[in-house]
């Protein structure tokens, strides 16, 4: 697997990266080990300070490292600005709450001892994660698990390597001890054979639905626990009571952001009769205004796709779309750069019968579909293999809830851009995976939830003492 930086805007080949070798991987296996068990006899809250550090080296950092992320994956300055920020506030989120949100939980019990679960460290994470955002990708992981105590390596995408050691770099600046986080640029067979290692207790894996399976099914096969966001092909849902110009002014700009490329970016708008014809001028209106070019000019507003290879995926997935008789609304015309551009393009008449209906669309495109109640919107935005994130837009903010409390999807925002905040819990349902990052679920995702019941001496009379009815 080459790991090497290619500027999407202007091809350059920036550098390229040596694969890790098997004495790297044994040595990072063997600090991890190590560190984990130390840790295990350290306080949590003696790592909060090393976490605030890593923060605020991000925030110092932020210019510098939001440049080696867009030259590497192409996103606009300004949107790798904001995701440096965004991991440096998980940091912060983290080492002020981790240390409150770890402590034992009590148990109400029958029995006559005192029952706790304790969250304790497992020990070593194997983390595979995409380019699309190369920081915050590995700080959703990275945070809570510090705070627990597992220490970590990592497999990044290939094509974003100068993020991953970027990331690398600001932990170890931070004094973080040897051990704590490894990045390797591994192959798949090396990660698998990592997963089987002894010393390896878990797999975080943020990718595609191909790329989950596979290291799903290595993890099971050793019994290591996961996690999986495989991605998704989310309904934005127009109400028939929506203001069409609020929706309209969230829709284009949820397709848009990092070119996208986001695995919660809705993609399928399913949009009430009574407002479809003004939703679909109205979104073509603000698509025609977007200036493509240099993803580090503040005046770009399209940003490239991340790599050859992703357009001309994304542009074969629009072609077989047309070719089955969906309609080109706007867009999917070339733009006349040598980067990896595509024209925001907006489908209609995308049936079920069509090859592409259940396909995610990973780029700027928006299929619209009319509907003509909320159940065919309910039912529309639920005939998914998928289930990730979603929105809903309605004048009435309790009509969008009742809506969305009926889409089975991990995240539904209503009247609201779908957001990724430490205290909210990230995840999905179906083929989009399961457990959750962030929020208390994603800092327990790799703890051992060990019960500890203390009692002052054996109660062998108690009726509901369990094991008790097998005392001689």
């Amino acid at each position: 697997m080459a790991y090497k930086t290619i500027n999407p805007y202007n091809n350059e080949l920036v550098k390229t990266y040596p694969d890790a070798t098997a004495e790297e991987i044994e040595e990072a296996l063997a600090n991890g080990h190590a560190l984990y068990k130390k840790w295990r006899d350290e306080p949590v809250t003696s790592r909060a300070a090393t976490l605030h550090k890593i923060a605020d080296l991000l925030r110092e950092h932020e210019d510098e490292l939001a440049k080696i992320a867009t030259i590497d994956m192409g996103k606009l300055f300004n949107e790798s600005k904001g995701e440096v920020e965004l991991c440096a506030i998980i940091a912060d989120y983290f080492a002020d709450n981790g240390a409150d949100l770890l402590k034992p939980t009590p148990i109400n019990s029958r029995n006559t001892g005192d029952a706790q679960v304790y969250h304790q460290a497992t020990g070593v994470l194997m983390m595979v994660e995409p380019w699309n955002f190369p920081y915050y990708q590995i700080m959703r992981v990275f945070a809570p698990n510090f705070m627990v105590g597992n220490p970590m390596l990592l497999k990044h995408a290939s094509n974003t390597p100068a993020s991953a050691a970027a990331f690398e770099k600001i932990v170890e600046e931070a004094g973080a001890p040897k051990g704590t986080f490894k990045n390797l640029f591994a192959s798949y067979d090396q990660v698998s054979d990592i997963i089987a290692d002894s010393r390896v207790q878990g797999v975080a894996l943020t990718g595609s639905k191909r790329g989950g399976q596979s290291v799903a099914q290595t993890a099971g096969k050793y019994l290591k626990k996961n996690s999986m966001e495989l991605g998704g092909s989310d309904a934005f849902v127009v109400l028939s009571d929506a203001d069409v110009d609020k929706a309209v002014d969230l829709a284009w700009r949820v397709r848009i952001y990092n070119a996208g490329q986001v695995c919660t970016s809705d993609k399928r708008f399913i949009v009430a009769d009574n407002l479809y014809d003004e939703f679909l001028e109205k979104l073509k209106d603000n698509f025609s205004k977007l200036v493509p070019g240099d993803p580090m000019d503040p005046k770009t507003t399209l940003a490239p796709m991340n790599s050859k290879r992703a357009k001309e995926k994304l542009q074969g997935q629009i072609d077989k779309a047309v070719e089955n008789g969906a309609t080109v609304y706007y867009g999917n015309q070339p733009i006349d750069l040598p980067g990896q551009f595509i024209q925001p393009t907006i489908l209609t008449n995308v049936e079920k019968d069509n090859p592409e209906f259940y396909d995610e669309f990973f780029g700027p495109v928006a299929q619209v579909f009319k509907v003509h109640s909320d159940q065919e919107a309910i039912d529309l935005a639920n005939d998914s293999e998928l289930g990730l994130g979603g929105i809903v837009v309605s004048s009435d903010a309790q009509h969008g809830k009742s809506v969305a409390e009926k889409i089975e999807t991990g995240m539904v925002f209503v009247n609201s851009f779908l957001v990724s905040l430490p205290e909210l819990p990230f995840g999905g349902v179906k083929g989009s995976g399961y457990g959750r990052e962030l929020s208390n679920l994603g800092l327990n995702a790799f703890t051992n939830e060990k019960l500890i019941v203390t009692a002052q001496e054996p109660d062998w009379n108690n009726p509901a003492g369990g094991l008790a009815v097998f005392k001689d």
